[in-house]
């Protein structure tokens, strides 16, 4: 009733779904706005379009067991995982709790959902119907919504009620959203009417429709059972409170009236979270009731026992369960725990008492310790957690209670829940704790901290950890520190030399020959002393870690003690210090094999980073249209993960493309950002964009502020990039002097680096500061460098900046020969800019710049393009969706376009385009 605009959308959304083109909605509102009826109307809708349907329904007391919402959607197709690929697979069985194994990747068991989605919805389209999400299990909540942000071609539709107030699912953030608002007036009135048997004065129905504000439970729930004196005079003031809040006053008001013994079995089944009927039967009988004194509260209309025991409204269940006493709650608890079968249900039966216990008891402690082990080998962090929390409070030792504390701040963490551990970190310390246990509080306090705000007292806080450590456990203690140094230069924190000098004071780093402690024995050298004395010991660190690999994160042998060290944080230094050292072969090495590690081990939290950093790589070294690939996935898996957006590798990819306005409006989101200090990486990142966007369009005072922003930055690989930059910049500004200063630095970096990369950029940097014929060799001397390195952007710029001495020295024929060939390198690789900078210099020499070609390739999206090149190779759909973390149908619907965009109809013909 009075929906007709909501039905309308939400059939949309089916016919799409029919079609082939897959989508997500969340229905919100208030509690009895009518979001049930209408995932109701949903289904009905779905069932008669033929769809499969599949659900799953929130229940608060369940919130602590990890993936049960996504169990009542996935087992019935079950059937199919043995077609998932194997990784998949098995994440979804580990999570699911149908095998062991290792603890899986929340967004790989998010892929095998979305396999499972796809495979399902191919004969006729599938339905996902999730109600009462803000009580989904927060892993399953996770999955559900990563899923929904990653659905495109697949014939699925997901629709989330989600009831305002009612949890804390942000992660439902950013899918479309259809919000309910109460129904109108003359909706109303035609709903009182069809539930209120007796006539109603016109003042008493106008005041009980303003009461409600359009809520439909509340006009059928108030008026039904308010008292006589309530309906017949209408001269009270309306009571337009929270409309939610009186409906559940009015169901606990209804179950107070009721006999001791019925208000006790509903107490025992809002309890539940199963609704089994026959767990209702076991509890009922300890509690010493006969099931049949729930007829009362049947008849009430409160409750239904049947095939399921069923609460009228969600609110019944909060309301009875609010409304009872401790002791009640307790009884009702241990009822269930006593009817619980410990070896099916061993971990409900110790939430069941644990909430039965008044007072310390390690036995029931033990319990939930072994629940939280079990959530935790399934991938649930925030039901580990919750396990631990109550563990620790239950828990009577001091020792053992400061140790579950750590292990609760741990799990919160990992789930994304900081605030709790903070408080869980202050109840640790407040116990006895060895050196090791205040290394990790004060190790997950900087992690913590750094998730909050980026905090700046992080490096501080990792330096300490280490400090406790460093006699017990030195290599874990150079480990922090590398942490630790590396915050330090992502925030551009001087704290970074203090820590430093610490790392190089320790008698232990003397000899040392892991790859890590070479790495930071060469990162803190450079920091403390000079830059060119601590490129041996990092190049050497580099080269091993890229012939023997990058080890991926293990759980370390020290309980629950885990160091930033995961896939990602090493890859991702390594990465950045080879382009710091200008050492192309080793940039490209690391920056690849981070893809790779991601890709395989289904790191989507980190793949986004790594394809940004590979991205930044590729930019430099002219491959502008595999970089933009790359540059979609990163800001498409970033979407689908809610992960945070890092902007540096699109403004890089907009400024050496010329995109003018794309750069700025990036930069200047970034510097407006409060989480990236002015220092710091991000905004260097950012400043070295724009001063390459500006020194290819020629304002080289813009840019000039640019460099120097961007060369006193801490980190490595930007304080060296951008010197050229810099110098460049300074001596078109007619700046000879900040020009000279950055050409004796970039020449101290590039004699210690010793590259054709850095030998290329310091030859064309010295160029450029000379006036005069001894100018030239320098010019040729960068052309050869940089040609032989794999950073094509910086050689195609030397043979621009060559041509434009050329042209200045009136040496025309000579200068079009050069700026021919950087016209044309340049206008290739995609720098447009860059190429517009060097057609205008060779109209000035007289020649019109040849027009590049259309290529059909032009016409494909970067999506397109990545699935082309990966179907080029002979992949099958299924493996190029597993490598793109797409489904198989998503993979042919992107294929169908490229066919139709180069006009071509076979996979082999594919194989014979030139692809970008």
């Amino acid at each position: 009733m009075g929906r007709h605009v909501e039905c309308r959308q939400v059939e949309q959304l089916l016919g799409e779904a029919k079609t082939g083109r897959s989508g997500a909605l969340v229905v919100r509102g208030e509690a009895g706005i009518g979001k049930t009826a209408l995932l109701e109307h949903v289904r009905t809708s779905a069932d008669a379009l033929g769809f499969r349907i599949e659900t799953s329904t929130g229940i608060e007391a369940e919130t602590q067991f990890a993936y049960a919402g996504l169990h009542q959607i996935c087992a019935p197709l079950l059937d199919r995982v043995s077609a998932l690929p194997e990784p998949q697979r098995l994440a979804l069985e580990v999570a699911l709790g149908r095998e062991t194994g290792p603890t899986p990747d929340k967004f790989i068991v998010g892929l095998a959902a979305l396999g499972l989605f796809s495979d399902a919805a191919e004969r006729s389209g599938l339905l996902c119907l999730v109600d009462d999400a803000q009580w989904l299990d927060h892993a399953s909540a996770e999955v559900l919504t990563f899923v929904a942000r990653r659905v495109d071609a697949e014939r699925v539709a997901m629709v989330f009620g989600v009831r305002d107030n009612g949890g804390d699912h942000t992660v439902f953030a950013g899918l479309p959203e259809l919000r309910l608002s109460g129904l109108c007036e003359a909706d109303a009135r035609e709903l009182l009417d069809s539930v209120v048997a007796a006539p109603l004065d016109d003042e008493v129905r106008d005041r009980i429709i303003a009461e409600a504000r359009g809520n439909p439970l509340a006009l059928l729930e108030l008026p039904s059972h308010s008292r006589p004196a309530r309906l017949a005079g209408g001269f009270q003031h309306p009571d337009v409170s929270d409309i939610p809040g009186r409906v559940e006053t009015e169901f606990r008001n209804r179950a107070g009236d009721l006999p001791d013994e019925t208000r006790m079995l509903l107490l025992i089944a809002a309890a539940d979270p199963t609704g089994d009927p026959s767990l209702f039967g076991r509890a009922a009988a300890q509690a010493g009731i006969a099931p049949e004194s729930v007829a009362p509260a049947e008849a009430a209309g409160l409750i239904e026992v049947g095939t399921r025991v069923r609460f009228r409204h969600p609110l019944v269940r909060s309301a009875v369960y609010r409304a009872a006493g401790l002791a009640d709650r307790h009884r009702a608890h241990a009822a269930l725990a006593t009817a619980t079968d410990p070896a099916l249900e061993p971990d409900r039966r110790a939430w069941h008492a644990a909430q039965a216990a008044s007072g310390f008891d390690e036995r029931i402690a033990a319990e939930l310790d072994r629940s939280a082990a079990r959530a935790r080998a399934r991938g649930g962090s925030a039901a580990a957690g919750a396990f631990l929390q109550r563990s620790t409070e239950l828990t009577p030792d001091l020792a053992d209670r400061a140790r579950r504390a750590l292990e609760a701040a741990h799990a919160l963490r990992e789930a994304g829940a900081p605030e709790p551990a903070l408080d869980l970190l202050a109840t640790a310390e407040a116990g006895p704790l060895d050196t090791l246990q205040r290394a990790r509080v004060a190790l997950l306090r900087a992690q913590i901290m750094y998730h909050l705000s980026r905090h700046r007292e992080a490096p501080a806080i990792l330096s300490e950890a280490a400090a406790l450590v460093a006699r017990s456990d030195p290599e874990l203690a150079r480990e922090i520190r590398l942490d630790a140094l590396d915050l330090s230069m992502i925030y551009g924190d001087p704290i970074g030399r203090v820590i430093a000098r610490a790392a190089l004071d320790d008698p232990a780093i003397e000899g040392v020959t892991r790859p890590v402690d070479r790495l930071l024995v060469g990162l803190a050298t450079t920091m403390v002393h000079e830059f060119p004395s601590g490129v041996p010991a990092l190049r050497d660190a580099l080269e091993s870690l890229r012939d023997v690999g990058i080890p991926n994160d293990q759980p370390r042998p020290r309980p629950g003690f885990t160091a930033r060290r995961t896939i990602g944080i090493v890859h991702d230094l390594t990465g950045r210090i080879a382009v710091g050292i200008l050492d192309d072969e080793l940039a490209h090495d690391l920056t690849e094999a981070y893809v790779r590690s991601a890709r395989a081990a289904g790191a989507l939290a980190v793949l986004p980073a790594a394809l940004s950093l590979h991205a930044n790589v590729l930019i430099i070294s002219g491959e502008i249209a595999r970089a933009r690939e790359l540059v979609a996935q990163s800001i498409s898996i970033t979407e689908a993960t809610g992960g945070v957006p890092s902007r540096h590798s699109e403004t890089i990819l907009a400024a050496w493309s010329g995109d003018r306005a794309t750069s700025i409006r990036l930069h200047d989101i970034t510097l407006q950002d409060p989480s990236h200090p002015a220092n710091g990486a991000e905004v260097g990142l950012a400043k070295y964009a724009t001063a390459v966007l500006y020194n290819a369009l020629g304002e080289y005072t813009k840019a000039q502020r640019a460099a120097e922003a961007t060369c006193a930055c801490l980190e490595l690989s930007l304080s060296t990039v951008g010197l050229a930059e810099l110098v460049e910049a300074s001596v078109r500004a007619g700046d000879p002097g900040t020009a000279a200063s950055a050409l004796q630095r970039l020449t101290t970096r590039a004699k210690a680096c010793d590259t054709s990369w850095a030998r290329g950029l310091e030859a064309r940097s010295r160029a450029l500061t000379i006036v005069g014929p001894s100018a030239e060799a320098h010019y040729r001397e960068a052309i050869a460098q940089l040609g032989t390195s794999r950073i094509a952007g910086e050689a195609a710029r030397a043979h621009l900046v060559y041509g434009e001495w050329l042209r200045r020295e009136g040496r025309r024929q000579d200068a079009r020969d050069e700026l021919r060939t950087a016209h044309g390198l340049l206008s290739d690789m995609g720098a447009e800019a860059f190429a517009a900078r060097a057609a205008n210099e060779l109209r000035a020499t007289g020649e019109h710049p040849r027009r590049r070609m259309t290529q059909s390739t032009d016409e494909l999206t970067a999506q397109e393009l990545l699935v082309a090149r990966h179907v080029a190779t002979g992949a099958t759909s299924r493996e190029v969706g597993a490598q793109l973390f797409l489904s198989p149908r998503t993979i042919e619907a992107h294929l169908r376009n490229v066919y139709r965009k180069l006009g071509i109809k076979s996979r082999r013909e594919l194989r014979e385009v030139s692809l970008p």
